[in-house]
């Protein structure tokens, strides 16, 4: 049986390189996205790279055009983001414009491909992945939650148009996730901080919001489609 073919953006750290290496696992061919080569001691055995600038329209495009030249695409999961907090007085077009790029149109065109793909084969999983903040917000998050609300609304439209073709299309919106940046980013203190907020009192491992991310992108998922699923150990219900 010819091994899934499944792309992963942002597949180099963090969550996406937890999502790749759960698709790895079950055997899939794995291409994945970064903005750059990457050095031996980022290199990552078993998933294909290709450089791609996500945050170039031209960029974006000449990858979405080597996407519909694939002869299979199984799944296709759109993880690479970016975030800039300001204040909404500060915020530049070049940091809308960097932002709504990389989160949300790199993602539509990505979207547009892939669907073409999983369209002549007659089956699909797309999951895009959104943020908590789609669903809750605050102060100086005005660029990125309109980007990843964006994004949401780009599942349920493509889940409703898409079904027929028997392609699923889902978000996963993650909460506080320990990945490198986060350790990079915030203190041990602050860290704490955060996690006395979460219910379950601690953050998530990338590994965990790979595991839900494998099952929408999977052959086990026959039914689920046009959903977020948020998986923040219950910070969005407190």
């Amino acid at each position: 049986m010819e091994a899934p073919v499944v792309l992963v953006t942002g597949a180099s750290r963090g969550i996406g390189r937890a999502i790749a290496g759960r698709f790895l696992a079950e055997g899939a061919r794995v291409i994945g996205t970064a903005t750059r080569t990457l050095p031996p001691e980022e290199a990552f055995p078993g998933v294909e790279f290709v450089s791609v600038d996500l945050s170039d329209p031209k960029q974006t495009q000449e990858f979405a055009e080597y996407l519909k030249g694939l002869p299979r695409l199984d799944a296709c999961i759109n993880n690479a983001g970016i975030n800039r907090i300001k204040p909404l007085g500060d915020v530049t077009p070049a940091d809308y414009q960097a932002v709504l790029s990389v989160d949300l149109e790199a993602p539509y065109a990505i979207c547009q491909a892939a669907a073409s793909v999983m369209q002549k084969q007659g089956s699909g999983r797309i999951v895009n992945i959104a943020s908590i903040w789609s669903v809750v917000t605050k102060a100086q998050r005005s660029l990125y939650s309109t980007a990843k609300t964006g994004l949401l609304g780009l599942t349920r439209a493509l889940a409703a148009e898409l079904g027929s073709s028997g392609i699923l299309v889902n978000a996963v919106s993650p909460g506080f996730v320990l990945t490198d940046l986060t350790r990079q980013s915030l203190s041990v203190d602050e860290m704490a901080k955060l996690s006395a907020q979460i219910p379950c009192r601690r953050m998530a491992e990338p590994a965990e919001i790979a595991e839900l991310v494998a099952f929408l992108g999977g052959p086990k998922n026959t039914y689920l489609t046009g959903q977020n699923i948020v998986i923040d150990g219950g910070f969005t219900i407190v």
